[in-house]
């Protein structure tokens, strides 16, 4: 079982990576997944993925406080909308879709919006 969620566990990073350049596919989502994973099957990985350079902290705020920074949500949601409006600007004579596109995009913004935000007491009485 151990080995089947390393693997998990490292699939859901590739995923997360393509997650940043792909409009529809989410990076967070799969992160959040890859860290589960790993904290249940690799001390090594999950130690790895937590002092990554660009996905740690997000993670580490995420395991201490079940929060999301605000500029962390205002960057994703501008990014989404931002990418799914230009797929559907280029996919302008495919109605259905431009509607699948749509339909995502609010799922997505939506599930972002509603993540908690950490606030600046959060985050200083973590640190101390």
């Amino acid at each position: 079982m151990r080995s089947i969620l390393v693997i998990l566990g490292f699939l859901f990073v590739v995923l997360g990576i393509l997650g940043m350049f792909l409009p529809v596919l989410p990076t967070t989502p799969f992160l959040l997944l890859a860290a589960a994973c790993f904290a249940r099957s690799s001390t090594k990985a999950h130690r790895w993925l937590l002092s990554h350079h660009i996905f740690g902290p997000p993670l580490r705020q995420w395991e201490k406080t079940r929060t999301i920074s605000l500029r962390a949500k205002v960057i994703s949601l501008l990014m989404l909308n931002l990418s799914i409006g230009f797929s559907i600007w280029m996919l302008r004579n495919n109605l259905p879709v431009q509607m699948l596109l749509v339909m995502s995009a609010l799922g997505v913004s939506t599930y972002l919006y509603r993540l908690p935000t950490s606030t600046p007491k959060k985050l200083t009485s973590e640190k101390e």
